[in-house]
């Protein structure tokens, strides 16, 4: 663990006095978005300090040219770019002409950030004495409207403590912004007009190359002790920013206030040639409420939110602090309103790993969406892939692949694959099995079967035409093989015989062929018009059926154990307990060379399939596959210490059970793996959510039914968590002794309790 400055809360996340050394860390705990827009938790005024500007819009990024030093064919050209947009939030602050820079200050005291999850808002207040010792108490609250997704709220305040003095507000708009993160000091953004009219200011800008046109816009207010004051701001504008200037001179004791609205308007959603008249219309619906209504609307907002996602912990604030972050943060990044967007692993927290859809979606989100929303948002999301068909056809066709075979890409905005690194973008081609795993997954949760016919069907002969052309049969072993992948475990490369993907890989073609003949005798209709389309031959299903029946995998008589890949027992198999500390993270301290020799795991594939399918295998077969991978598992991916945790539970295994659950719920609040100034880790913290509902909960879809056994670590009191099972709302609720359900709904719902069937009454509670 690496950082305990976070003050353990039920509801907030604190930090207490002004570390720079913290700033950029701080900076993506306290991230903020409402699913349209989001920005890591800079400070308004001028900071000079070492920092990581960072504001967003969803959907808009850029194309950056792949920078590799060798290039390989079926490379993709182009690296989308989560893209730093126009920044909105600044306010120059200068008083007696000094400007108010908390790296410069003589003195930062009190100094206390707060990120409010139960209602939506960041703040901050520090005392801070200026190095011409004025000195000033400083007061802001700052949210991004769940409601007018399209505009944030700033309220600004400044207290003089010792002396009069002349203060200046200067709100700004700048969109002549860079990347933190870009392969060739590209300019991302074209600034195409700046204008201004009273107190408002509009930037229009366009992205390079892929032409997404925004309106970045502002309106101000100032007062003094809480009176609104009538000040013609002093007008700047430059080639890339535009400032209002508002100067009041202030006696000692008195509170100087801006609130400032901003945000942006993009041509998605709006007719390019009528952004200012959209922004306008934004603001005027923004400022009509003013600062205080839309905050109050934002807490009634979050309180629908939690209403149906909060899950509770008594007796362990820093687990219940841990899962109330992870599904603050999930909800800031995606909403589900839009069908366009998906979940990036950032989130709006950070440019890291560009684009904004990985298969992080499909195997960890999907399940978090669907219980805590309802069955539209998760269909939205299979939806988005349906939309890519073409495109993941394409990406397979670059690669050699015919025939209609489809390859989603790794890393994608608009489909095209993005990723440009060869061992991943060419083999970690598992990405494929999960997006089929969803369309399951979605059907088993939700009883609604007709997306298949409708969208997934064609979804599912596109993935598996992919794995019948990639597979390649080896007479020496008279199976099917898969050769050169990277599985999830990243800390393998250019393998053999990944099991994880070749077990994918054969569920995918049984898959697809079960659904064929279901969809052929079910849906006629639907089934005419997609064979029309790709054109499946009886042959084309024989040699489906032949690779599934004759699938290899790696397997060791003596250990009992499925391989990761061929070669795993070639390796000098060390435990992680014989690491010293220092070597770790081993990605930060080893080349690549020495982690791809080494057994050490980023996550463990061979258990993520056990996850997946644990129907197929016994609580024995587990047992064995997790007490043989996880002393080798470093869980340096983000994703591994859920899975872990849900095994865990389901052996029993209580306290590495809670462990796991700990280091996945806290895995940015408390930094394990010295990375999250770059941003959080948004799609793990599904994960996090599934560690309690799936492994302490033990829920599970069993015989068409909701099924669970409920365990609870000894460190809590209870806890409780609600999920929407086909349009009915169940409350579990676990304590040291039993388990209470509530339904609410309309009809009877049939649940298993370890598997004993219980009938549940809507308005009834239910103690086991």
């Amino acid at each position: 663990m690496n950082q305990d400055y976070i003050k353990p809360d039920n509801w907030s996340v604190i930090e207490e006095g002004f570390n720079a050394e913290c700033v950029k860390s701080s900076e993506s705990l306290f991230s903020i978005g409402n699913g349209a827009m989001g920005q890591r938790a800079n400070f308004e005024e001028q900071y000079s300090g070492a920092t990581f500007q960072g504001s967003y819009i969803a959907g808009v990024y850029y194309p950056d040219k792949t920078r590799v030093g060798w290039w390989k064919n079926g490379y993709p050209e182009y690296f989308a770019k989560v893209l730093n947009a126009p920044n909105w939030i600044g306010i120059n602050v200068s008083i007696n002409g000094e400007q108010l820079d908390l790296h410069t200050c003589k003195t930062v005291e009190n100094f206390r950030r707060e990120l409010n999850m139960k209602a939506g808002w960041l703040s901050r207040s520090f005392t801070a004495t200026l190095q011409n010792n004025t000195v000033v108490e400083v007061e802001t609250k700052r949210f991004l409207s769940l409601n007018l997704d399209e505009v944030g709220a700033i309220e600004y305040s400044v207290k003089l403590i010792n002396s009069d003095a002349e203060i200046i507000f200067q709100p700004y708009l700048d969109s002549g912004i860079t990347n933190e993160d870009t392969n060739w000091d590209d300019k991302f953004w074209d600034t195409l007009n700046i204008c201004n009219e009273r107190n408002q200011a509009f930037i229009e800008a366009k992205t390079m190359k892929t032409e997404f046109h925004t309106c970045t816009f502002m309106e101000s207010e100032v007062f003094i002790n809480g009176e609104s004051l009538s000040i013609d701001p002093i007008i700047k504008t430059e080639s890339n920013t535009v400032s209002f200037s508002y100067s009041k001179k202030i006696k000692q004791g008195e509170t100087y206030t801006i609130n400032k609205f901003g945000g942006y308007v993009v041509d998605t959603n709006h007719d390019k040639n009528e952004l200012v008249l959209a922004a306008k219309n934004v603001l005027n619906s923004a400022t009509e409420k003013g600062f205080n209504v839309l905050l109050e609307e934002q807490k009634q907002a979050w309180e629908r939110i939690w209403s149906m996602s909060d899950i509770t912990i008594s007796g362990d604030v820093k687990a219940q602090q841990g899962i109330r972050f992870n599904i603050f943060q999930l909800n800031q990044t995606y909403l589900g309103k839009d069908s366009r967007l998906n979940i990036g692993p950032k989130g709006f927290t950070g440019e890291k790993y560009g684009g904004s859809t990985y298969w992080d979606t499909e195997a960890y989100c999907i399940p978090f969406y669907m219980a805590t929303k309802d069955q539209n948002v998760a269909r939205s999301l299979l939806e988005y892939r349906y939309n890519h068909l073409e495109k993941a056809i394409e990406n397979a066709e670059k690669l050699g692949f015919t025939n209609g075979a489809a390859l989603y890409p790794m890393v994608t905005m608009n489909g095209e694959e993005c990723h440009n690194e060869w061992e991943i973008t060419f083999e970690e081609i598992h990405r494929n099995g999960a997006i089929a795993f969803a369309i399951f997954n979605y059907h088993r949760y939700t009883g609604d079967y007709s997306y298949i016919p409708e969208k997934g069907l064609e979804v599912l002969i596109g993935i598996a035409r992919f794995w019948e052309q990639r597979t390649t049969f080896s007479s020496d072993k008279n199976k099917y093989v898969v050769l050169g992948v990277t599985g999830p475990n990243e800390y393998e490369n250019n393998v053999n015989n990944n099991f994880y993907t070749n077990y994918l890989a054969q569920w995918c073609l049984k898959y697809a062929l079960e659904n064929v003949l279901k969809v052929e005798s079910e849906y006629p209709s639907d089934f005419n018009r997609i064979m029309n389309k790709v054109m499946l031959s009886e042959d084309e299903l024989t040699q489906w059926k032949a690779v599934a029946k004759n699938m290899y995998f790696p397997f060791s008589e003596e250990k009992q154990v499925y391989l990761q890949q061929d070669g795993f027992l070639d390796k000098e198999l060390i435990t992680v307990a014989h690491l010293e500390k220092a070597q770790r993270p081993i990605n930060q301290k080893w080349s690549w060379d020495r982690i791809l020799r080494s057994p050490y795991i980023k996550q463990a594939d061979t258990l993520q399939c056990l996850y997946f399918f644990e129907d197929q295998f016994s609580d024995e077969e587990l047992e064995r596959h997790f007490d043989f991978y996880e002393p080798f598992t470093v869980h340096e991916s983000s994703l591994s210490p859920c899975v872990h945790s849900i095994q865990a539970a389901k052996l029993d295994r209580m306290e590495q059970a809670y462990t796991f659950y700990l280091r996945t719920s806290r895995l940015d609040l408390d930094d394990y793996n010295n990375e999250v100034h770059e941003g959080l880790h948004i799609t793990s913290m599904a994960g996090t959510w599934m560690s309690i509902v799936e492994g302490f909960g033990g829920m599970r879809v069993k015989n068409d039914m909701l099924s669970f056994t409920p365990k609870i670590p000894k460190e809590w009191d209870d806890y409780s968590f609600k999920v929407n099972f086909r349009n009915q709302i169940l409350k579990v609720n676990v304590n040291q002794n039993d388990t209470k359900f509530e339904l609410e709904g309309n009809s009877d719902l049939e649940i298993l309790v370890n598997n004993v069937p219980v009938s549940i009454s809507p308005n009834s509670l239910i103690t086991v």
